[in-house]
């Protein structure tokens, strides 16, 4: 891909910049400002090198319909008390507007066009739509790889109606996947939690002949549980997926990569409980397995040492009650305070969510808030939004 940072003049230049500020709202204010922070430095970038920034971007699902509560103002309110610049919001039509109506004061350097996904023609990847939005700028730049496994006009089919580059925030992105995919520094090691073990079964097949450990944790590991005869009470698990789990033992095993699973469990009776540890054989039918024991992450302290690199997708237990935190929290803390003896990365929105409330977000290697991107790129697909850039 061709990186921004490598455009020699852009002075004066419209760029077309693609961003992911769909930042969650309630009550009219921004509860998580991550997305927006995280991709400043492109901002700041071209703010400095003087391009005229028309940036694409959209919150929510409004399925080509405008929804008042789906605007991008609060959005770009925000952009500008960070920047301490003007932010036009220009609500007008796309299909109305021309490139020279969008800077019509000279000392405008950023605009934000209204939600993209106002428009039908966005998520139909529209090709007149996508030769409209190409046709407001000279240089186009993605820097939302959260956006980019889908098939959008404003996401892939643009470039092909203007050059196109990648940004800062995509290149990090990329570059920290590949350090855990192709670029691996072993021994490495993958912990990875959800509730549903069929859901992520492409990315864990993807990941088994290039790990040497896989760590399943949260409800996904009591399908595992459950087939190995252990008693897991009144826990969630999945029906009808034992084929899968043989899938994933017998392809660990041909390729050399140990499967880990909880030794012991903290149970509760419901959700809002109170934290009992546990071994299996004392699990009664009314339990419901909530966060990992003392055994097991005693267990996975060590395996982590024994690692240079970890990948780390799904919390260890219900950690939304802080009585079954304890197991997510302490492997965090675990990570961070290995230092530079290990390369972490973190994704999924459950577990960054986490490891922002623990304050620490800083002090892993890459934190990733793609979601469905970072996990369709850890399964091994070919993303639209990064094929359309090389």
């Amino acid at each position: 891909m061709k990186s921004i940072e490598n455009i020699e003049n852009i002075e004066n230049k419209s760029v077309i910049l693609r961003l992911d500020l769909n930042v969650p709202i309630k009550n009219g204010k921004i509860t998580d400002s991550n997305r927006i922070d995280k991709i400043m430095p492109t901002l700041e970038f071209l703010l400095k090198k003087k391009a005229k920034i028309i940036i694409i971007s959209h919150v929510g699902r409004p399925k080509g319909k405008v929804v008042k509560e789906l605007s991008l103002e609060l959005v770009s309110l925000y952009i500008k008390g960070k920047i301490k610049k003007e932010v036009s919001l220009l609500k007008e039509n796309i299909f109305n507007l021309n490139k020279e109506d969008i800077f019509k004061n000279s000392n405008d350097e950023l605009v934000l066009l209204e939600n993209i996904r106002f428009y039908p023609e966005e998520e139909a990847n529209d090709d007149k739509f996508s030769k409209k939005l190409a046709s407001l700028g000279e240089i186009y730049v993605n820097d939302a790889f959260s956006c980019s496994h889908r098939d959008h006009a404003s996401v892939s089919k643009i470039t092909k109606y203007i050059p196109s580059y990648s940004g800062i925030q995509i290149n990090a992105e990329l570059n920290a996947l590949n350090k855990i995919t192709s670029e691996i520094k072993k021994p490495i090691t993958c912990i990875i939690g959800g509730s549903k073990i069929s859901s992520k079964i492409n990315i864990i097949k993807n990941l088994i002949p290039k790990f040497n450990s896989i760590i399943i944790v949260g409800a996904m590991a009591n399908n595992i549980l459950k087939y190995k005869g252990l008693n897991i009470g009144n826990s969630v698990y999945e029906k009808n997926i034992d084929y899968i789990i043989q899938e994933i033992f017998s392809y660990a095993k041909k390729n050399k990569c140990k499967i880990y699973f909880p030794k012991d469990v903290k149970i509760g009776k419901k959700l809002n409980d109170k934290s009992f540890e546990k071994d299996f054989k004392d699990i009664e039918n009314d339990d419901m397995i909530l966060d990992v024991g003392s055994k097991t992450l005693v267990e996975i302290k060590r395996i982590i040492d024994d690692s240079s690199t970890i990948l780390w997708n799904g919390p260890l237990g219900y950690f939304e009650n802080e009585n079954f935190s304890l197991g997510s929290s302490e492997i965090a803390k675990y990570i961070v305070n290995r230092g530079n003896k290990i390369f972490s990365v973190v994704g999924g929105g459950d577990t960054v969510a986490l490891i922002n409330s623990l304050n620490i977000k800083n002090k892993f290697n890459f934190v990733s808030t793609a979601g469905g991107a970072f996990l369709e790129y850890l399964e091994g697909k070919v993303l639209p939004g990064i094929k359309a850039l090389n």
